[in-house]
């Protein structure tokens, strides 16, 4: 059930997008004039479709992708019979160069819209929710085993990303942060300021969505917030609302200290100070071997919550979705120079593991909508075969005069599907070996 839940969301969001895509480049060839042969979503063979008017709208049995075919216009399909006849008026071949550019940049041009549209929304109908940079100074932070490999330690308090002041938790593992050359954490150790260097690469430590839960979190005060009916906690008569202040003596103001101690103390029998209805009682409680006492807690600190107008909400929106594009320009900068592994391309069962095996709306549009910006800068790049291909070749015509001949599209846009082939398969490779290797 997981699995079908992670395809039914990678399915659905991706023909929403390539739907929005396909449907950018139709409507600005039909406002041109031009004729629109075939319109789909997904590759054939075709499972689904219709004629209406001129136009064959089909949905095919391999979703990842979609086209339009345009009449007189070199593409995937390489026409070359109908690329030898005699140009028409409706053709695209017929029409200027600069109405031509505008068809090719209607996808891209969509899909920043969707992005936009989306996250402008989120921050309208979610606002914001997070722990600020001065919860994380008061209460310090926990290092899992990825913030302990760069040399964090439980109870720093962070006060900069390369001497810069952040606003949020989430800052801390951004995109801006973990691809900053040279880049640093200012932390402040029992009274102590020290830099904390972010390493060459460290990005690739970031491969999956369970390794961004391995790097650090706030510290937070606890209580229990139930016990398990067949845990040491609930024999030991520990109930809901229950503070946990020590253990054995040794005081668990945090969640992290309370785990720690019952971590050195596995098997044993131990003393709990808890604090209950304004009284502090002692309790013994056995610790299992796996240094648990049975209990679920409840996180009491409360984190920031901003509520934004609509007016607000849409410069919010359109920087937090064209950040994602600056982010992965940058990442793929890098990837070139070896800073980012290759390893972190994902392919579609990538892609269907970021949307995950719960159904949750918010999540979904939030990873549509990044997808949207990612798809939009994806086809800008100048690769025969997408769209910026066709762009680069249009601002050739139209900077020096001359087209390409038709041969030489033909020939790139066979070079550029071959280019994009072995893309798709490298990815997929990815994919599957990170499904052996659990990386």
């Amino acid at each position: 059930m997981d699995t079908l839940i992670m395809v039914a969301q990678l399915l659905l969001g991706l023909s929403i997008l390539v739907g929005l895509h396909e449907l950018g480049h139709l409507l600005a060839a039909k406002m041109f004039g031009m004729r629109v042969e075939k319109f789909s979503i997904g590759f054939p063979p075709k499972i689904a479709g219709f004629k209406w008017k001129e136009t064959e709208y089909s949905i095919g049995a391999i979703p990842l992708g979609g086209f339009v075919k345009i009449s007189g216009m070199v593409d995937e399909s390489l026409d070359s019979e109908q690329m030898s006849a005699e140009p028409q008026p409706w053709e695209f071949r017929s029409k200027p160069a600069w109405q031509r550019l505008i068809v090719m940049l209607g996808g891209i041009f969509v899909n920043v819209v969707t992005g936009i549209i989306i996250f402008v929304l989120l921050v309208y109908s979610k606002g914001e929710t997070y722990f600020s940079r001065d919860q994380v100074i008061e209460h310090g932070i926990v290092a899992y085993d990825i913030g302990e490999q760069i040399g964090l330690q439980d109870g720093d308090k962070i006060l900069d990303i390369n001497g810069v002041p952040y606003e949020s938790l989430n800052d801390l593992s951004s995109g801006d942060a973990l691809l900053s050359s040279g880049g640093f954490y200012t932390i402040e150790r029992d009274g102590e300021r020290m830099q904390i260097a972010i390493p060459h690469g460290f990005i690739n430590s970031f491969s999956n969505e369970e390794s961004m839960s391995n790097f650090i979190n706030i510290r937070f005060p606890f209580a229990v917030l139930e016990t398990s009916p067949d845990g040491f906690a609930r024999e030991a008569g520990l109930q809901k609302g229950d503070k946990i202040l020590a253990v054995n003596d040794n005081e668990t103001n945090y969640f992290n200290d309370l785990q720690s101690v019952l971590a050195e103390n596995k098997g044993e029998k131990v003393t709990l100070t808890i604090e209950r209805e304004g009284q502090e009682l002692l309790t013994d409680v056995k610790v299992s071997e796996d240094g648990t006492i049975g209990i679920a807690v409840d996180n009491l600190l409360e984190p920031v919550r901003k509520k934004y107008s609509f007016a607000q909400s849409i410069p919010l929106g359109t920087e937090r979705a064209f950040s994602i594009v600056i982010i992965n320009a940058r990442a793929m900068g890098k990837m070139f120079t070896g800073e980012v592994s290759t390893k972190n391309v994902s392919g579609p069962i990538g892609m269907a593991k970021i949307y995950g095996s719960t159904w949750d709306w918010t999540k979904f549009w939030s990873i549509t909508g990044l997808i949207s910006m990612i798809l939009a800068f994806m086809n800008l790049l100048p690769i025969p075969a997408l769209d910026g291909g066709h762009v680069m070749f249009l601002m050739y015509e139209m900077i020096s005069g001359r087209s390409p001949s038709d041969r030489f599209l033909e020939n790139a846009q066979k070079v550029g599907m071959v280019l994009l082939l072995a893309i798709m398969v490298f990815a997929i490779g990815n994919d599957i070996l990170k499904l052996f290797t659990g990386t």
